[in-house]
């Protein structure tokens, strides 16, 4: 009889283990979509949230899209916005989610520069906003949720390449102060309320789902259009800036395995490779077989940042080595993948 009671619980386990909760902020974005893509794979129920805009901004999550009313569907979208305590508390207490995935921001650094409040308010306090309603959460259903914050290599600024985790900061950029800002209170977080938060500092991250004013995705969207004879020149800022450029579904592999470690920490997710945004020109135009591309590029100063980032490389040895986690797609393919996507 014992036995079978055992039995019993061990199947209700299992069964609890399966259909884990998932919230995914940014969900429309490059990396929400990826995540959301990984975590429905691994059989978890996902929900996103999006901020509420006339226009439909789910293109990238589409292909996931089921009727809310179909029994096979797995995930739900809601509206809730960063910078509104309330929504924000209403859906995490409602969900009740296991792991929350954090990509809502205003993500772009050269516009940073134009309404940097509002960065600073939802890149940096809305961090705050998601980890104070966590923590009364635990407080009122002792229940704990697992935190993955979306920390970027533009803390680093101009601190000497190669960057790891104990580099120190250096931001040069709105984007950066406000990713800074988040990072440190996860980890006050962390540390004082003993919340499972942790910290993926990733390096830049490419895919056919980048926003289209992110150079890489500017430069292969373009080449699309010059080859149907839509577009004639490309007009871009500073092509000396080198990157560590990864491939995004990768890099949401890495970020998923931090939460399933036993011990919440940071991470640097990155190739170890840089690119100048020259070379990301070069072999996208070889790609697409068009040859010298000076003949497409012009320069615009509008583009240049006031505080530029010379050169970002990433070690990433202790995901490596902490997470056995490796990028599969390196940089010439990562082009490749980008350019066939767009001239198709």
């Amino acid at each position: 009889m014992h036995h079978d009671v055992r039995t019993d619980s061990k199947k209700m386990k299992n069964k609890k283990k399966k259909n884990k909760i998932a919230l995914i902020t940014g969900i429309t974005g490059q990396d929400g979509s990826y995540m959301a893509d990984l975590l429905l794979e691994k059989g978890y129920e996902v929900h996103g949230i999006m901020r509420r805009s006339s226009s439909f901004n789910t293109a990238r999550i589409n292909h996931l899209y089921k009727d809310p009313h179909d029994p096979k569907n797995k995930m739900f979208l809601h509206y809730c916005d960063l910078s509104d305590t309330g929504s924000i508390r209403k859906i995490i207490f409602r969900i009740k989610p296991d792991e929350i995935y954090h990509f809502g921001a205003q993500s772009h650094v050269r516009v940073s520069f134009d309404i940097p409040e509002y960065t600073a308010d939802i890149t940096g306090v809305g961090v705050l906003r998601m980890l104070e309603a966590i923590k009364d959460f635990k407080e009122t259903t002792g229940k704990s949720i697992k935190f993955y914050q979306a920390s970027s290599s533009e803390m680093f600024g101009i601190a000497p390449a190669p960057q790891n985790e104990k580099t120190p900061f250096h931001p040069r950029s709105p984007y950066g102060c406000a990713k800074a800002f988040a990072y440190h209170v996860v980890v006050n977080y962390r540390e004082s309320y003993g919340i499972f938060a942790v910290n993926g500092i990733l390096f830049n991250h490419e895919s056919p789902r980048r926003g289209e004013t992110f150079v890489t995705r500017k430069i292969t969207r373009a080449i699309g259009k010059i080859l149907k004879g839509k577009q004639k020149k490309i007009y871009l800022g500073n092509l000396d800036a080198k990157r560590d450029w990864g491939y995004a579904p990768d890099y949401m592999e890495a970020a998923w395995l931090m939460l399933q470690q036993k011990e919440p920490d940071d991470y640097i997710v990155a190739t170890g490779e840089t690119y100048s945004v020259r070379e990301f020109l070069e072999e996208a135009f070889k790609c697409a077989g068009l040859g010298d591309y000076k003949k497409y590029v012009e320069i615009d100063p509008k583009y240049f940042r006031p505080a530029e980032v010379d050169i970002l490389q990433g070690d990433a040895s202790k995901a490596q080595k902490k997470l056995g986690w490796k990028p599969k797609v390196k940089f010439k393919e990562l082009v490749k993948i980008m350019v066939n996507a767009d001239i198709s």
